[in-house]
């Protein structure tokens, strides 16, 4: 599960990191603590130059929003469940079955934060969970693997600007053994010597994509407790990836 999570580079720094070959963005996104679902965020794709289809793809940055919509869907609030989608079965799922075969992306983060459950209650009576964020020991970009849709809004006449919408999801596996007492699944990493792959739009082979595809190695994630304030999408600003001062409770 992957249902939050922090992106606050700067589009320049993603060309660069992310050497890009054309800037689609349009509108700069303010740094965001906290990303949630329907929220617009930074995705890296492949894609023909809009006015020239045969020539090869170029790698862009784009603006998406996050919740898959099909192309095929009545109803674009589908999205707003479409945020994950499991690596072990994106290859036949009817919903993410042509993403996955030629509409890949990467969507860059700081980290993502996952919540467990601990032997402490609420004053509900319910069991208490504690927020981590989960990032790159060496504080690095992630490049989480994604998947994107074009879905043509048909409310919209053909000529407006506004008649397609963009939306992506994160692929999530079984998390690796260091992070697997916070939360049981956790997204996709891609490392850079496979982003090219990755992205390429021809390379459609579901086991050859499936084996670019492999959990973070053990110690290239570190986790630590952050306070409860992201739990509230309203809340946002640097201090939600900060660790806290005090020690977390203990987990059940």
């Amino acid at each position: 599960m992957c249902g939050r999570y922090a992106s606050s580079r700067r589009p320049e720094d993603l060309v660069e990191e992310f050497e890009i070959d054309s800037n689609e963005v349009k509108e700069t996104l303010a740094p965001d603590y906290n990303v949630a679902p329907t929220k617009e965020v930074y995705a890296v794709v492949e894609r023909p130059p809009s006015k020239e289809k045969e020539r090869p793809p170029q790698r862009q940055l784009r603006v998406l929003n996050w919740g898959l919509v099909p192309s095929w869907a009545k109803d674009p609030s589908i999205g707003n469940r479409m945020i994950n989608a499991r690596m072990e079965t994106v290859a036949e799922k009817p919903a993410y079955k042509k993403a996955f075969a030629v509409r890949r992306c990467l969507l860059p983060a700081d980290g993502y934060y996952e919540w467990y459950t601990t032997s402490q209650k609420t004053k509900a009576g319910k069991p208490l969970k504690q927020p981590f964020f989960i990032h790159p020991a060496d504080g690095g970009v992630m490049a989480m693997a994604g998947l994107y849709e074009i879905w043509r809004d048909p409310t919209r006449d053909d000529d407006d600007p506004h008649r397609f919408r963009w939306t992506c999801t994160v692929l999530t596996t079984s998390a690796e053994d260091d992070l697997g007492h916070i939360h049981d699944r956790m997204p996709l990493l891609v490392e850079p010597e496979r982003y090219g792959a990755w992205l390429d739009p021809t390379v459609s082979d579901p086991e050859d994509l499936l084996s670019l595809l492999v959990p973070a190695a053990p110690g290239r994630l570190q986790a630590h407790p952050v306070s409860t304030e992201v739990n509230n999408v309203r809340n946002n600003g640097p201090d939600l990836v900060e660790p806290l001062d005090t020690e977390p409770p203990d987990p059940a």
